[in-house]
């Protein structure tokens, strides 16, 4: 439970200043529609080019040292960050301040990994679940906070009193967490692996090694709309309250996210990870694609929480997947990379939206990000059923 409010506090905190991203860069001059779309996606995407690069490192450190450390340095090095924001007078200074902000952007994650390695493999989906509603709760209400406070004491003012919310989530874990591992008695490797070690015994494992590069997709799916949401909502609905209807389109996926990720990781736990996983993508998939041809905000936001209820369970599905392919002592560096890859995704999506949206319209986001879930789903299920088949020759 306390793990549970230091995610609603950085999720929260985190989401309030992304539905006003592009907004907060047009404030800095007189600048062009396509040159705002494609700054906005730079400026987004840059936080996780040092967040792939750093992720595995966190989760090595973190197996041998203990991942409480590495949550309280995540927090204060993200409430930094944010504080600085407010600050910046130029596009430049925003990248550079995300850029370094990258460095620190794995908590959420790392809580993961502390409460994976803490818990049965039996109920990992479960509690994962309800972990996630942690952070799903604060991205809920972080948006609309965001983008009401900002309408009324300005976007850098916003910046500086979110960074104080960020700093309780270190306080939170420093006083409040304490970190033990349980002994898992199906898990009885307990030896040392090298780094070159870890990424053969991921690559051997096609299932892992699909889930992992699925996880990229969705991300590079997700994150595409994700810089260029708020421009989308000022076209259908028009500048007036543009901050606040932007933090409800981004709120209305974290609702449906919030009410299906705990049934989701409970239902993947009783008839199993990979076939839950398949579904959703091609669920998400299947309510991306009509979001091209939305023509009023309200069409947009029952979009936006038909989207939260079927992307809901992807993260602890195939966090609880990973807890159960992957030996103990190394669980953190193993999902440390699978974070990285998903940064990746994070990184390359908001590019991705911003290029496709200055060249080829909003419209063009949407369909791209249908198809790459699909094909995610598609290349998901393949590869269930060869391993499938490998299981039923080998034990024929």
């Amino acid at each position: 439970m306390i793990m549970w409010f230091a995610n609603f506090f950085i999720a929260g905190s985190i989401t309030m200043v992304l539905p006003f991203l592009s907004l907060y860069i047009e404030s800095f001059g007189d600048f062009s529609e396509k040159y705002v779309q494609n700054w906005s996606g730079w400026i987004f995407g840059i936080t996780f080019v040092t967040a792939f690069l750093f992720s595995p490192i966190w989760g090595k450190i973190g197996d041998r040292y203990g991942r409480k450390k590495i949550l309280i340095i995540s927090a204060t090095g993200l409430g930094l960050s944010v504080f600085l924001m407010g600050f910046a007078t130029s596009v430049w200074q925003l990248f550079f301040l995300r850029m370094f902000m990258g460095i620190f952007t794995g908590f959420i994650p790392m809580s993961q990994a502390l409460i994976s390695t803490q818990t049965p493999k039996k109920v990992a989906g479960r509690v994962l679940g309800t972990l996630q509603t942690g952070s799903i709760t604060g991205s809920l209400m972080g948006p609309m906070l965001g983008g009401f406070i900002a309408d009324r004491i300005g976007y850098a003012t916003t910046f500086q009193w979110t960074s104080i919310t960020i700093g309780l989530s270190a306080i939170i874990v420093a006083i409040g967490i304490k970190e033990f591992q349980i002994k898992d008695e199906e898990d009885t490797d307990k030896r040392k692996y090298t780094t070159k070690e870890v990424l053969q015994l991921i690559v051997r494992n096609p299932l892992l090694l699909m889930v992992m590069m699925v996880s990229l997709f969705v991300q590079i799916a997700h994150f595409s709309i994700q810089p260029i949401l708020s421009l989308y909502v000022g076209e259908i609905h028009g500048p007036e309250n543009l901050a606040l209807f932007s933090g409800i389109a981004f709120s209305a996926a974290g609702l449906g996210n919030l009410m299906m990720a705990r049934r989701w990781g409970r239902l993947a736990d009783r008839v199993g990870y990979i076939p839950i996983l398949v579904l959703l993508l091609f669920m998400a998939g299947i309510v991306y694609f009509p979001g091209a041809f939305v023509t009023s905000i309200w069409q947009l936001v029952i979009l936006r929480f038909l989207l939260g209820v079927s992307i809901g369970g992807i993260i602890p599905v195939r966090t609880a997947f990973i807890r159960q392919e992957a030996p103990i002592s190394v669980q953190g560096e193993v999902l440390g990379y699978n974070t990285s890859i998903r940064f990746l995704g994070n990184m390359i999506g908001p590019a991705l939206g911003g290029l496709l949206s200055g060249y080829f319209g909003f419209s063009s986001v949407f369909f791209v990000t249908s198809t790459l879930l699909v094909l995610s789903g598609v290349a998901m299920l393949l590869t269930m059923r060869q391993h499938q088949h490998a299981e039923a020759e080998s034990t024929a």
